[in-house]
């Protein structure tokens, strides 16, 4: 497993510079947004966790198709379908790998992110946290996507279409947190609760849900 978390991060390192792609494209969703809404400081900051979670949420959607499509191509999913380790664990030490590689980075730059929305410290702190626990969620379910979509020739499209209704309550808990963090009356605690519970949840369902679907394409 170890060598197998390894390989798929140098992979995602090297092959078509998966992960700075995601943070570059990250970075373009939200430095286009304080032109298209003008010079208006306090509406910036407003509405900058919102968009700082947007931006996150579709940068993690580019690299989903390519999760298992490697293995697809090359032979190397039949080995894994075919080794004495479940294949649940399998993929489960993939989609952490892909979140290392991909989701890591943006909650690295997402205080820059924040600063250039004129966000203050604790809106900051508060929307790093909330990614920090709840980006795995985007990736756990977009394994289930990814799987669905392994035998498409160009699924990429396929997989943000599929993924992208399931991953909305998890932007609407991560913003809520962020805003209730920054908000005196609302309380931060229960929607961050169940920004980790979904996690927790789809860390379950995701890698289940993924490994039936490829032994379906297998079969």
């Amino acid at each position: 497993m170890m060598a197998l978390l390894l390989r798929d991060l140098k992979l995602s390192v090297r092959s078509g510079g998966g992960a700075l792609i995601g943070v570059l494209f990250f970075m373009t969703v939200v430095a286009v947004i304080p032109f298209g809404v003008g010079p208006d400081l306090n509406l910036l900051s407003r509405i900058g966790p919102a968009i700082v979670w947007i931006g996150a949420l579709l940068s993690s959607l580019l690299g989903l198709d390519r999760l298992f499509q490697a293995e697809r191509e090359d032979g190397a999913l039949d080995i894994l379908l075919m080794q004495e380790a479940p294949l649940v664990l399998t993929v489960f030490v993939k989609c952490l790998a892909h979140w290392l590689a991909t989701g890591l980075p943006l909650v690295i730059a997402s205080p820059l992110l924040g600063l250039f929305m004129n966000m203050d410290e604790v809106a900051i702190g508060a929307v790093m946290l909330t990614l920090l626990v709840g980006s795995p969620a985007i990736t756990f379910i977009g394994a289930a996507g990814a799987a669905v979509a392994v035998a498409l020739p160009r699924g990429g499209l396929l997989v943000s279409i599929l993924v992208l209704p399931l991953t909305i309550p998890v932007l609407i808990f991560g913003v809520s947190a962020t805003y209730a963090a920054v908000q005196e009356p609302a309380p931060f605690l229960p929607p961050f609760l169940f920004l980790v519970a979904l996690s927790l949840l789809f860390a379950v369902i995701g890698p289940l849900s993924a490994a039936l679907a490829l032994r379906n394409a297998a079969d």
